[in-house]
C-alpha cells in the first residue's frame, strides 16, 4: 500500500463535513466487533471494524501515525479519539490516558473503548451497561472488542487470526481485514436482517509511505453492503493489485484470429503475408498483435498506453472503426466470407 490512498464515501470522521447516515439517529451505538493494532516493525498503527450499522468507518475507528490507535464503540463517543491520541501522544500510557477519560465521563457505563499506543502499550474498558454479549481480549500489538455479538469465540477468532499472520511480512491493513473476516466467520455481531458496514484505515509514519500529511495509506469505508468484510477485502486486494483479486490468462480465441485477418487485410499486420493461416499461434493475443494494435489506435487517435489505456485494447470503438476502414477499402466482403467458417456456431 505504499503511496497509495484510497478514501471511499463517507469516509470523514464525525465533525468533519460527511453527510450523517439517518440510521444513527439520535445517539451513536455501535454494537460491534473491532481490533485496533500496531506493528512495531513498520510503525503502522490501524483499526479495522465492522457492524451491523450504516457506516462504521466514520465513527469508532482513530488513528495517528506514529502514536496509536483508538476503537471507540457501544454508546460511541467520538471524542475518545482524538483525546486518548492526544494523551498517548503527550507520553502517557493507554491504562492512565484511558482511566483520565473515563473517570470523566457519565456515560462511561455504556461505552466500549480500546487503545493501543507504539508507546504506551494497550487499555480496554467494557462498561457493564453495554450490550451483551460483550467483552474483550488483548495482545502485545493489538486489542479486539465487541458487543452484541454471537459470543466470546467471535473475539479469540480475530486475536488467533492475528497473531498467527505476525510473522508474515504482510501490510497491517491486509492483517486487519484478515482478522476482521476470521471474527465474521465466527458469527459476528449476533444481529441479523440489517444494515452492515465495515471499515479499515491504517496510518504510517515512515517517510515516502503516504502522500498524505496524517500518514494515513490505506482508508476503505464500506458504507453499506450485504457482505462489507468480504468487500472490504476485495477492495483492498484490487487496489493494492495482490495476485489473484483477478485471473491471469493470455487472450485466445477464434476473436483473436479475426483481429489478425482484419489487420492484414488493412495492410497494418505482417502485410508481406500472403494471408493468415489458422495456426495455434494466430489464435493467441501475442505481443505482435498488441502491438499492431496499438499503433492502429494511435493513428486513430484512440487512446494508447501512452495516456494509461491498457495495451492492446480492442474495445467495441475499435472493432467498429476497423470494419469501417475495411468497407472504405472495399474488403469487407471478402473479409466475412474468410471469417465465416471462424465464427460459425454449431450443435
Amino acid at each position: 500500500m505504499s503511496r497509495m490512498v484510497l478514501v471511499l464515501a463517507l469516509a470523514v470522521p464525525i465533525g468533519g463535513h460527511a453527510q450523517e447516515p439517518r440510521a444513527w439517529g439520535d445517539s451513536l451505538r455501535f454494537a460491534t466487533f473491532s481490533i485496533a493494532a500496531v506493528d512495531r516493525a513498520t510503525g503502522e498503527v490501524g483499526v479495522a471494524v465492522t457492524t451491523r450499522v450504516p457506516c462504521v468507518g466514520n465513527a469508532v475507528p482513530w488513528v495517528r501515525a506514529g502514536v496509536g490507535a483508538v476503537a471507540t464503540q457501544a454508546f460511541t463517543r467520538v471524542e475518545y479519539g482524538p483525546e486518548l491520541l492526544d494523551l498517548l501522544a503527550r507520553g502517557v500510557s493507554a491504562e492512565d490516558a484511558l482511566r483520565r477519560t473515563t473517570a470523566t465521563d457519565p456515560g462511561a457505563a455504556r461505552r466500549q473503548i480500546g487503545v493501543i499506543g507504539l508507546v504506551g502499550g494497550t487499555a480496554q474498558h467494557t462498561g457493564d451497561s453495554t450490550n451483551a454479549w460483550a467483552g474483550h481480549r488483548a495482545g502485545a500489538d493489538y486489542v479486539t472488542q465487541g458487543n452484541l455479538l454471537e459470543g466470546p469465540a467471535v473475539l479469540a477468532a480475530v486475536a488467533d487470526r492475528f497473531e498467527r499472520t505476525a510473522a508474515d511480512g504482510r501490510h497491517l491493513a491486509d492483517r486487519l481485514i484478515d482478522a476482521l473476516l476470521a471474527g465474521q466467520a465466527a458469527g459476528g455481531d449476533a444481529r441479523k436482517g440489517r444494515a452492515q458496514s465495515a471499515a479499515v484505515i491504517v496510518a504510517d509514519g515512515r517517510a515516502g509511505m503516504s502522500r498524505r500529511p496524517d500518514g494515513v495509506t490505506a482508508d476503505i469505508n464500506v458504507c453499506e453492503h450485504p457482505e462489507p468484510v468480504a468487500e472490504l477485502r476485495r477492495i483492498y486486494a484490487t487496489i493494492s493489485q495482490t495476485l489473484g483479486y483477478r485471473e491471469l490468462a493470455q487472450a485466445t480465441g477464434g476473436d483473436v484470429f479475426q483481429l489478425r485477418v482484419i489487420l492484414h487485410a488493412l495492410g497494418l499486420y505482417r502485410p508481406a503475408a500472403d494471408s493468415i493461416a489458422p495456426t495455434r499461434e494466430a489464435f493467441l493475443y501475442t505481443q505482435d498483435l498488441v502491438d499492431a494494435v496499438d499503433a492502429y489506435r494511435r493513428a486513430e487517435g484512440l487512446s494508447t498506453p501512452a495516456v494509461g489505456s491498457p495495451p492492446g485494447l480492442v474495445d467495441g470503438e475499435t472493432v467498429a472503426r476497423l470494419w469501417d476502414a475495411l468497407r472504405a477499402a472495399g474488403k469487407d466482403a471478402a473479409v466475412r466470407a474468410r471469417l465465416t467458417g471462424v465464427t460459425a456456431v454449431r450443435r
